[in-house]
Parts: structure tokens; sequence; C-alpha cells
């Protein structure tokens, strides 16, 4: 018996309510409800409420309930939406109208062919040449009038599936693809008192929608860790125009985390609509009263930290040193210091409050990664104007030896504040994994194998001078 081919188009809004998950890797999974009725037989179905990002092959159609076993027999992907650029290529050997206005802004038709449309799907588009009055123009003379639109023409990007179906069937199937153009990131802005160590925090997730579809009271989560995605072999690109959105959430439940496989999902606790090319921004977390003192330190080998695991005979090697003393802010994200949630990867800014005028004033911002609770969080914030560390090297014994090398290093801080302040001075033993501390001015503690600090009191308006002796064994 021959099949039954049904024809039933669904229309680009879904009836339910859309459920987003986002990913901040620039892609999300969008699920959305899709009514069917279906013959017995064969169906062609349309759908063309997709982004314009989606990756066809993860498209997923299924019935919820497990009622309904679709047949995809075959599913299809179309992306060449109608545009002039692909009109003028199906009209090419043709002639068209063309209108053109006078400088009254009066209107009139211009008879032209279209030699070359110079649409390159895919690709760079090259100059269209028309021919008017038996003469080549390499450019439009003028907007073009296209014949009706072709009965196979698109105007959005459109999902076609050819579904089997044993007997009829009607009911709200499941469309699940995964998109790109679709991000998100945190936020954090840390205010603190004139003097002090203690921090108030907001911290804010801000979704930037970029797929190419306006999604109305979508259900969002937001999927915070590294998760592994291939990447596109071609970047998108393209001017957008951005648009921000800023909703305050003054209930501490709006967003509710919890702990997903090896990551952490956070939920936006209502619907939230995202507009095309919208940035929307979304409180997620609050604290006051954490306990985060500054905290200085003078790294002067830094640039020579790095050990890359093997001998460094050069006695000129390390003599250099910077004289920049850094500003850090240390905290543990614990609910004993009023924190202690996962805190996802994003950017903190730090703020004082100046006790003249009440307002707060910049002082520097640094990158946060990924931060599972109860961590020691370490961000620094800028360089010391007030503290100031100079290192050199004093000596160095063991030249052309295949035996062994000492080297010594006097390291000077300085503190211009009004008030004491405690540098921990970091040192780098890069030379070699065999080293012996020789001589010490102070007790210092061992990092890691390549690494020790000193912690250094300093007094206002004086100088801490730190001295030591390394040895390393070649052998």
């Amino acid at each position: 018996m021959k099949a039954l081919l049904a024809v039933f188009s669904v229309a680009a809004v879904a009836s339910a309510q859309p459920a987003l998950t986002i990913y901040n890797q620039n892609f999300a999974v969008v699920r959305e409800r899709v009514p069917l009725e279906l013959k017995a037989g064969e169906n062609a179905i349309t759908f063309a409420g997709a982004t314009a990002q989606v990756e066809p092959d993860s498209v997923v159609l299924r019935d919820p309930a497990g009622r309904v076993q679709l047949r995809i027999l075959e599913q299809s992907y179309r992306a060449d939406v109608m545009s002039q650029g692909l009109l003028l290529s199906l009209n090419e050997g043709r002639e068209l109208d063309f209108i053109v206005r006078d400088q009254n802004n009066k209107e009139y038709p211009i008879r032209g062919k279209v030699i070359r449309s110079g649409y390159n799907p895919g690709g760079q588009s090259t100059t269209p040449i028309i021919e008017v009055d038996g003469k080549l123009r390499f450019s439009l003379p003028g907007e073009p009038l296209f014949p009706a639109l072709a009965g196979d023409g698109i105007l959005k990007p459109t999902l076609t599936w050819q579904l089997g179906a044993p007997q009829p069937a009607k009911f709200v199937a499941e469309l699940g693809y995964i998109t790109g153009g679709m991000s998100w990131q945190a936020a954090y802005n840390l205010v603190a008192p004139e003097k002090g160590d203690m921090l108030d925090i907001v911290g804010w997730v801000t979704v930037n929608n970029q797929s190419g579809k306006m999604f109305e009271q979508a259900s969002v989560k937001l999927m915070a860790g590294n998760v592994n995605k291939m990447q596109p072999m071609e970047a998108r690109s393209g001017a957008m125009r951005r648009e921000m959105a800023v909703m305050a959430m003054a209930d501490s439940a709006a967003v509710t985390e919890k702990a997903f496989d090896e990551f952490h999902l956070y939920s936006l606790g209502r619907a939230v609509t995202l507009r095309d090319r919208e940035t929307k921004q979304v409180e997620f977390m609050r604290a006051t009263g954490v306990t985060a003192p500054v905290v200085y330190v003078y790294d002067g080998g830094a640039m020579f930290g790095v050990f890359h695991g093997g001998m460094i005979r050069d006695p000129g090697y390390g003599t250099q040193g910077n004289k920049k003393v850094w500003v850090m802010r240390e905290f543990k994200n614990s609910e004993a210091n009023k924190l202690g949630l996962p805190l996802p990867k994003g950017r903190m800014r730090f703020y004082r409050r100046d006790d003249v005028d009440g307002r707060i004033e910049f002082t520097g911002e640094n990158e946060l990664d990924h931060t599972a609770k109860n961590e020691l969080i370490r961000v620094k914030t800028g360089d010391a104007f007030d503290v100031v560390g100079e290192r050199i090297r004093t000596d160095f014994q063991g030249q052309n030896r295949q035996d062994y090398a000492e080297e010594g290093f006097e390291i000077r801080i300085r503190n211009r504040k009004a008030e004491p302040v405690q540098v921990r001075v970091v040192e780098h033993l890069y030379r070699w994994t065999n080293w012996t501390i020789l001589q010490k001015s102070a007790d210092f503690t061992k990092k890691d194998a390549q690494t020790i600090e000193f912690e250094i009191p300093v007094k206002p308006d004086e100088e801490r001078i730190v001295t030591y002796r390394v040895r390393y064994d070649w052998r």
C-alpha cells in the first residue's frame, strides 16, 4: 500500500516554555516542545524555529513520554535563507527591473541583465556585474525587484524531517540540539571600607545571546566547568549590536546551585526572556562581612621562577630583579567566612569606600578560576605604591665547575606607609633540584621543590634585609 505523505509545518515558536542549559564555552543545549500530528505512513515535518548557529548533527527529536516511537527516516538542515545576494544568484542570466531614485526621491525603473550576482555561499562575495543598455556595470544600478518567492524558498534556517509512523499520533515532542552563540560568565564586585580586611561581595552572571533567535520566558540553567567540546573549524564572525538588560534579584534563592557530574549547575529561579543580541545580568550570590586580608608579596625573581628540568650553570642567569611588591587579597571560600559555595570563574573587581564622601573607588581587578568551596582564594589587585622591594645577587662561586655552584642573595624591603606591613618574600631555586640553604637571616617555609618563602614584618618607614646562600650540587 502506498504510504500516505502528510505535511505538517511547525511554528517557529514552540507552544511550551523553552529550556536552555548555557555553558561558559560559547554554546548551549536548547530544548523546546513541538506539537506534532502524524498520519500513518510517512510525514514531512518542518521546523523554522532553530537558532542560526544550530549544530544539525546534534538534533534529537523524541516523545518525552515514550509512548510514540518516532522513526526518523531523513533529516535535513537548510540555512540558505532568502537574501538579495541569493535571489540575484537565482536570476543570473535573466533581466530584472532595478528601482533608481533621483535627487528629488522620485523612483523610476531601469532594466538590467544579471551577468554575475557576486553571491558566494559560505565565502566572501564578489562584485556583481549587471548589463544595462549593452554595457557592463560592476555594481547594482538600483534596488532590484524580484519575481514572487519560489515555493522552496525559506526565510529562516529550517530543519526538515521525514518521519515514519505506524499509526496516527498526536502529541508534543521534545526537540533538543546544541547551538553556538550563547555564553555566560560570572563577575564579582568586592567592596571594602577604607581601612580593614572585611569585604562585601555581590556576584552576577552575565548571559549573552548571539544565537540568532529570541527565547521567550525560557527556563535557564548555567553549567560551570570545563566541558570537553570540539570547536568548529571555522569561527563565526560578524558585527553585532549589543543590548544590556540588568535584572537585580533581591531574593537570595533566585539562583540555586548543585553538583552535577563533574561540574556545577546553576538554575535561575524564574523564567527569563533572552532576546537575540542581548546581554542580561542576574545576581546569583551576595555575602557581607567576608574576611579578606591584604597580602603583600615580593617575588623579585618571578621572571626566572619556572624550573625547566635542566641544570642552569650560566652565572649570569637570575641576576636581575624587579622592585614591584604585589598587593593581593586572600580569603577562604568557607561557610565560616560567610561564603562556602562553588564559585564559577569570572572577573573580580575590587573597590574601597572613601570615608570622606562615602563613594567607592576602583582599586584593581583580576580573574577568578572555578573555585570549589573551602578552597583558598588569592587574587592580585595591583602593585604597592609605598612598599618597595629590591633583590640583588651578592656573589657567585663555582663558575666553570662541574660539581657545584653557590650563590648569595640580598633582598631589601622598604615600607614607606604609616602603618606596619607583613611582606611575603618569595624566592625560586631555579638552577637545579638538588639544593641546600647554607645560610639564612630569617626562617623560611619550603612551599614546593623549587620555592621558599620568608614572612617579613616591616615597621613604618623601616627597611628590612633578608639574606640567604644556596648551594647546588650538580652530581
